[in-house]
Parts: C-alpha cells; sequence; structure tokens
C-alpha cells in the first residue's frame, strides 16, 4: 500500500480510501448494501489490516447508521483515531423538517455534532460538502465551514460533486477572507466515465487539490458481471440501482480491450479497471467499496498491478474523451508556441 498527501496538507492517505455506503442499508441505500455491525467491522479489520488508513462515510448513509457502524467498528478494533483518516460529508436530507437539508451555516453545524455523536469521536480529519446546495450562497456555506474548523470539530475541508467554477468561486470566498479552503475533491472518476478530465482534474492539478475518486467500478458495471449481449442476473447492483450513468455501449468496448489486459495479468476486469485509476498521477486515493472480505481484499490487490504502457496506450485510446472546445482550440493554438 502506497501514501499520497492529501493536497497540499502534510497529511498521508493511503492509495485506496475504504468507503462505506454499504453499511446500514436503510431506505433509499438498502438497494447498495446491508451489511450491519459484524459485517462492516469485518470489512473494516480487513481494509486496515491491508494498510488502508483512510475511511470514508456520509451522514446521508442510511441516514446516519453508515456512520455510527464505522465509529463502533474502529472502536472495537482499539483504534486510535490518530491512527487513521477518518471523512464524512453533509448536505443531503436527514429528516422531514425544512432545515434538515442544505449548506446553511445551520445544517451545516448541526450535521457535524451529529456526525460527531454517531462516529465516537471529538473531530472530523476531512469534512465534505456533499453537493452543491443552489438556494444557499456559497459565502453562507464557507462561513459556516470556517466556524466548525475554528470550533476543532473538523481539520480539512473537502468539495464533492461541484464544478470547477464553484470550487475556484468558493476558495477564492475563503482566501479573500482568510478562511479554510479546500483541500480535496470527492468526484466521479472511471475509465467508463472520464468527464472529470475537461475541466475539473486541470484545475485540481493547478490549485494542488487531492482527488479521491468514487464509483471506480460505475456503479458495478465494471465489476467483470457485466458484458455485451450478458443478462442481467437481478443479484448485482446494477440490476437494481443503475447509476451513475454510463454510455453502456462505450463502456461494453472498453470491457472488451480490458478482458485480455486482465486474462495476460492474471486478474479480473475490475481490477484492471482499478488499476488504471491507480495508475493516474492526479489521484489521490480511490474510493473502494464492498459487501465481502474476499470482495475487498480482491480490490486492494489492484494495487500491486504494474500496467505496461502498452496496456495504458489501448486503455486510454478506447475510453478517451471527445476533443470539445476550447480543448481543441487550446491544442491547435498550442502547436507553434515554441519554435522549432
Amino acid at each position: 500500500m502506497k501514501y499520497k498527501f492529501l493536497g497540499n496538507t502534510g497529511v498521508l492517505v493511503s492509495e485506496l480510501c475504504f468507503g462505506t455506503m454499504t453499511f446500514g442499508g436503510e431506505g433509499y441505500w438498502e438497494a447498495i448494501g446491508r451489511l450491519q455491525q459484524e459485517e462492516g467491522s469485518a470489512l473494516v479489520k480487513t481494509a486496515l489490516d491491508s494498510g488502508i488508513n483512510f475511511f470514508d462515510t456520509a451522514n446521508v448513509y442510511s441516514y446516519g447508521k453508515s456512520e455510527t457502524i464505522l465509529g463502533q467498528a474502529l472502536k472495537d478494533l482499539g483504534l486510535k483515531h490518530s491512527e487513521v483518516v477518518i471523512a464524512t460529508k453533509a448536505r443531503g436530507r436527514m429528516a422531514p423538517g425544512a432545515n434538515q437539508i442544505g449548506l446553511s451555516r445551520l445544517h451545516i453545524m448541526d450535521s457535524v455534532n451529529e456526525s460527531l455523536e454517531r462516529l465516537g469521536t471529538d473531530h472530523i480529519d476531512l469534512f465534505y460538502i456533499h453537493g452543491v446546495d443552489v438556494e444557499t450562497s456559497l459565502e453562507e456555506t464557507m462561513r459556516g465551514l470556517e466556524d466548525i474548523v475554528r470550533s476543532g470539530k473538523v481539520r480539512y475541508l473537502g468539495v464533492s460533486n461541484h464544478a470547477a467554477w464553484q470550487i475556484m468561486k468558493a476558495n477564492g470566498i475563503a482566501e479573500k477572507n482568510g478562511w479554510t479552503k479546500f483541500v480535496a475533491c470527492q468526484h466521479y472518476y472511471t475509465i467508463a466515465g472520464r468527464d472529470l478530465e475537461r475541466e475539473l482534474i486541470p484545475m485540481m492539478k493547478d490549485q494542488n487539490l487531492a482527488l479521491m475518486p468514487w464509483s471506480p467500478l460505475a456503479g458495478g458495471f465494471l465489476s467483470g458481471k457485466y458484458s455485451r449481449g450478458k443478462e442481467a442476473s437481478g443479484e448485482n447492483r446494477r440490476d437494481n440501482f443503475d447509476f451513475p450513468p454510463i454510455d453502456k455501449e462505450k463502456a461494453y468496448d472498453i470491457i472488451d480491450v480490458i478482458e485480455p489486459i486482465a486474462k495476460a495479468h492474471s486478474v479480473s476486469v475490475a481490477q484492471i479497471a482499478l488499476s488504471w485509476l491507480l495508475h493516474q498521477q492526479s489521484v489521490t486515493s480511490v474510493i473502494i467499496g464492498a459487501k465481502k472480505p474476499e470482495q475487498l481484499k480482491e480490490n486492494i490487490a489492484a494495487t500491486s498491478i504494474l500496467l505496461t504502457p502498452e496496456d495504458l496506450e489501448k486503455l486510454n485510446a478506447i475510453s478517451a474523451l471527445k476533443t470539445e472546445y476550447p480543448q481543441w482550440m487550446f491544442e491547435r493554438q498550442g502547436r507553434d508556441r515554441i519554435p522549432g
């Protein structure tokens, strides 16, 4: 297991981050996973034994139950908080009340207090805003985030599912006021969905922000259980929860290229998809989830796969984005910038 710095901080996180969205199984999240305490604790131990020190959850995952299971697992294993990095998020609806959703200063502060109680800790290492709240100004959100950092309840701030301009605007507001800026981004990124490369990844590189891709297997589509013409079994996550949206025909083309590469390395399709992400310099830590220990171990084993330049060339070519404006103009105008 390798470790990388969390953006421009001095904090080291493992190249894989264990995500706990499969914990709890309450309401909307039942289709993703229904793991309870014993099963969750076993997976947390497997992750720790492999060298993973980075754990991701969110208040909205099973309406807090995921946080509770993760916190109890770490306690049962006798872990000191200083031995791990814990990330959680807030924005989603947590109850029917009018103010039980969003990124207002009120909801941010309430959410942090509730997450701390469920996690059983006195601080959160990395706190993300879990999407856009169009009804709340970025100024108010950044002020609320500054308050929870100054209170000592949060160490670092992250942002998830925002556009590049929104992240730059938010950090600009923070810099102008002497407030805490975002150091990390959690966004959807996979070989089957490389949209992030248009605007977000160039911005992250320029600003030295950490990138934690979520759904690296495209919601299970790259798990190896799907191929062109193969019928759904009804037992896979995508069969009951068809998200995130992907171009399935292009994804099948990508799988067609992955399969012989996987065979050559004596590994699975999923491991090659994860390995491709781990080979991307822009990626800090890939978020992986699991329902079973053997599934988690297989995903962790992807860290030991060394793709050849030829492998990467084939994978990059089949999954490449179509060049759009203004990228094609950047490329055209850059050709003669240096004489000769």
